[in-house]
């Protein structure tokens, strides 16, 4: 196993480089126009070999380039297929091939955060890691009480290390539109970059997973390991087994498959209302199909607040979409921000939140790749009337977590390919929406 680049410096230098490796490719193209190849094939060309570093360094680089991965990651089914495997196999990489930190720098951070008799309060203690994460690694170990726990362990410098990657990451958006045509890459990476302070202080990630292991305890459909203790760069939790989504995703069963697709909706649209929060990081690997048919939820670093649920525009937004009053549903936009100064006609504002809200209009709805594919593909066609449509809003920035929550469970259950009663769900949590129903 290679050693990763751990400086900040080395991690800059690494990202830095892409932007020039990929013009160096796009000046040798010069040549190779000279002799007859169109403009157009130049272009899917270039956009290849750009996806292709852009491969090349996600899987090199932990920090930033794990977090960007994996935003990106439940977007996946909607990405060109000739891109969908190697990216998958990038962040797989990224994941598995991390180098552990030796047993020592372990020791070093748990004597730091929990005490030089740290020891004292576990019966056995794992020192190879179980798990690598953007930040940190876990450690399997048995509490002084007998329970299995999980102990997140920060890597030292990993704060330097994730800003430093995500300011570079955000120079690097334009190259990785080919793999998300239309998808918002810097918005993502600028929500991302926001978010990392609240991420890096596991205290307060602790107080959120606690606030969701009350709302969800003993529940049939939902676990949520409870915390048994908590420092600036440490977490301990219970041990929670599982398959995650992505092992769903790839090899599951149709009915795991739709199981796992119905439990990720109900807990998406039920915990606002719950727990009056909304998990702020979904991706495949922080969900877990259980034996016993529960989802696990895992990793509690990013939430958003919702003291009065998910914001009154918004359900005004759905509503007014799935009742098809256009004229209603742009004045309540153009109120809340999302309109600019160039004004929105209501026909194009209903085009373009349509598949947004055509899940709500059946009463089960399957989810696939060829329909994500569909709407990426349209909203990525800068000839196309969605595209200059979205070039028409402004998304207020109280909303944008939301909307990347909301955008990326549905990226997970295309992934899935599930089948879910996804109206009924939403009509549960949410029936202010549909206001003409019982």
């Amino acid at each position: 196993m290679s050693d990763l680049p751990r400086t900040s410096s080395r991690r800059a230098a690494r990202l830095a480089g892409l932007p020039l490796g990929i013009a160096g490719r796009a000046a040798g193209s010069l040549g190779r126009r000279a002799f007859g190849r169109g403009e157009g094939d130049l272009t899917e060309e270039l956009a290849d070999q750009a996806a292709e570093q852009v491969f090349a360094v996600l899987g090199e680089l932990k920090g930033g380039a794990m977090k960007v991965g994996q935003a990106l990651s439940v977007f996946e089914a909607g990405m060109p297929d000739k891109y969908a495997e190697p990216f998958r196999e990038a962040l797989t990489k990224l994941q598995s091939e991390a180098p552990p930190l030796p047993a020592a720098e372990v020791k070093r951070v748990l004597d730091a955060q929990l005490g030089l008799r740290w020891r004292e309060r576990f019966s056995e203690f794992d020192g190879e890691a179980a798990a690598a994460a953007s930040i940190g690694q876990v450690h399997r170990a048995v509490w002084s009480d007998g329970r299995e726990v999980a102990v997140k362990v920060q890597y030292p410098g990993a704060d330097e290390a994730l800003r430093s990657d995500l300011r570079q990451l955000r120079r690097l958006a334009p190259l990785l539109r080919p793999l998300n045509p239309g998808t918002d890459i810097r918005g993502i990476i600028d929500e991302l970059y926001d978010s990392t302070v609240s991420e890096l202080d596991y205290r307060t990630e602790a107080d959120t997973q606690r606030i969701f292991s009350a709302a969800f305890r003993d529940d049939r459909q939902f676990h949520v390991p409870a915390v048994l203790a908590s420092a600036p760069k440490v977490l301990v939790t219970e041990w929670a087994d599982g398959r995650a989504l992505s092992r769903i995703s790839a090899d599951g069963s149709p009915e795991d498959r739709n199981l796992a697709g119905e439990l990720l909706t109900e807990f998406q649209f039920s915990s606002p209302v719950r727990a009056r929060l909304m998990h702020g990081d979904p991706h495949p690997g922080n969900f877990l199909l259980a034996d016993d048919g529960r989802l696990v939820v895992l990793d509690f670093g990013a939430a958003i607040p919702l003291p009065e649920g998910i914001p009154t525009v918004l359900t005004s937004m759905m509503r007014h979409a799935l009742a098809d009053d256009a004229d209603q549903l742009v004045e309540v936009m153009t109120r809340a921000g999302y309109v600019g100064r160039g004004g929105l006609d209501p026909a194009d504002a209903m085009a373009f939140l349509n598949p947004f809200i055509e899940p709500m209009r059946e009463p089960v709805f399957h989810f696939d790749r060829a329909w994500m594919q569909g709407i990426m593909a349209v909203y990525g066609d800068v000839s196309g009337r969605e595209f200059r449509t979205s070039r028409s809003f402004a998304l207020p920035r109280e909303y944008v977590l939301i909307h990347r929550v909301l955008s990326a469970s549905v990226g997970m259950l295309c992934q899935l390919q599930a089948s879910a009663p996804y109206r009924e769900i939403v009509r549960r949590w949410m029936p202010e929406i549909f206001p003409d129903e019982d």
